[in-house]
């Protein structure tokens, strides 16, 4: 009974001591941090690009446009996606993250089969597992030239935030 006992306890204290860890990891109180990457642009339509609240960066959909906002590789989908991973990547970088972090990416598409033909390029982007998410067709994007707009949804794991601990230099801040 007494081995019983201990047992129970020492199972106890083992279940209190995963719940306070699970419960410190999604506990969170930092401020939204907001990212833009072509700030005038972005203040002009009214958007951010991004914004960090602790482990978790949502990331608005990514087109292939210049420093100016006007639309480029037009009639070309496969240069436009490579130009929205280019944009996401520049994100990505600020805040010290990966493709490997993103957990949902959505795409968004006026030419669904264009699209399809070269999807493949995802593969360059994504090296060991890729995110959940949607392909959608749609009738029109933001501008009449933009084929393609891809959105992310990242999750930093602990690692990250560790990493960020020691070198806080390297925050971006």
């Amino acid at each position: 009974m007494d081995k019983f006992l201990l047992v129970l306890v020492g199972l106890f204290f083992s279940c209190v001591s995963i719940s306070d860890t699970k419960n410190s990891i999604i506990e969170c109180n930092e401020e939204p941090e907001f990212y833009m990457l072509r700030p005038e642009v972005e203040q002009a339509y009214g958007y951010s690009h991004a914004v960090k609240i602790c482990n978790q960066i949502k990331i608005s959909g990514a087109v292939s446009m210049d420093d100016s906002g006007n639309p480029t590789a037009i009639g070309d989908i496969e240069k436009q996606m490579i130009n929205c991973y280019s944009d996401l990547k520049k994100i990505l970088d600020y805040y010290n993250s990966s493709f490997e972090d993103v957990v949902v990416e959505n795409i968004f598409t006026t030419d669904m089969p264009k699209f399809l033909e070269v999807a493949s390029y995802r593969n360059k982007i994504y090296n060991n597992k890729f995110p959940t998410g949607s392909w959608l067709g749609v009738k029109e994007l933001a501008l009449p030239d933009f084929m393609i707009e891809i959105e992310l949804e990242v999750h930093m794991n602990q690692d990250h935030k560790d990493e960020l601990e020691k070198y806080p230099d390297q925050d971006n801040d």
